[in-house]
């Protein structure tokens, strides 16, 4: 939440936000004056929010989609970045108010529509030197979806990630999986499974429960372990 790439120019500066940040300084440090502060909507990508302290002054930039946002859910994004940046503990009250509010269908679908607009996805190539991805796909579309699953854009990533071993983008409709699985050392049962878990994200969208994201529900648990090689595959995944 911290941290934000700048790609966008920013927004007039809120006197209300600079108020409401006001508040919160005071409240998390009672005791110390409030250095100057510049607090701006910024066009990033997605929602994103960051804080800078920067020769005694402080910068803070909020995503344009919490525009119009209700003041108690700006004070609570205050809270929390003045908290992170002093390491002050950060009251569940306002990062429970937060999360709900971003996770909100309408937020939700302003993200979504923003991240289309004005994020970039590099997309390379589904053909790897030893993998297809688009075989595979099919593959497994017909032995576990009836062959009705639309293909999204598939594509290996642009660098031999460890981090994140595949994803899927619903902004863009394109699964990703990392170019460090197209190795003829790797067998095929694992790079199946990793696409068969991004395939299930396709069929199971993330959905919300109160203020939280569920991003593996039942159904996609269950559906999960009907990949024949399953725990063989996750095994072997740990020794990546």
């Amino acid at each position: 939440m911290l941290t934000a790439v700048p790609c966008y120019p920013s927004l007039n500066v809120s006197p209300k936000l600079t108020e409401i940040f006001g508040e919160a300084f005071r409240e998390l440090r009672p005791h110390t004056d409030a250095p100057p502060m510049h607090v701006r909507f910024y066009a990033f990508v997605s929602i994103n929010n960051t804080i800078r302290l920067r020769q005694g002054e402080l910068y803070m930039r909020l995503s344009d989609l919490l525009e119009g946002a209700p003041e108690t859910v700006l004070y609570s994004i205050a809270h929390i970045l003045l908290a992170k940046l002093y390491r002050k503990p950060i009251d569940r009250v306002h990062s429970t108010r937060y999360r709900r509010y971003i996770s909100s269908h309408d937020i939700n679908a302003k993200a979504r529509l923003v991240r289309q607009m004005r994020g970039r996805k590099h997309i390379h190539s589904a053909r790897g030197h030893h993998y297809h991805l688009e075989e595979i796909f099919e593959d497994l579309n017909q032995r576990f979806f009836h062959g009705l699953m639309g293909r999204p854009q598939l594509t290996w990533s642009r660098n031999h990630a460890r981090s994140s071993l595949g994803h899927y983008d619903p902004a863009h409709n394109t699964i990703v999986i990392s170019r460090v699985f197209d190795h003829p050392r790797v067998p095929r049962y694992a790079v199946e499974y990793i696409l068969f878990h991004e395939m299930l994200h396709l069929k199971h969208p993330v959905k919300l429960r109160g203020s939280r994201r569920c991003v593996h529900s039942r159904e996609f648990l269950a559906e999960e372990k009907s990949f024949p090689e399953l725990e063989k595959a996750r095994k072997f995944l740990r020794t990546v």
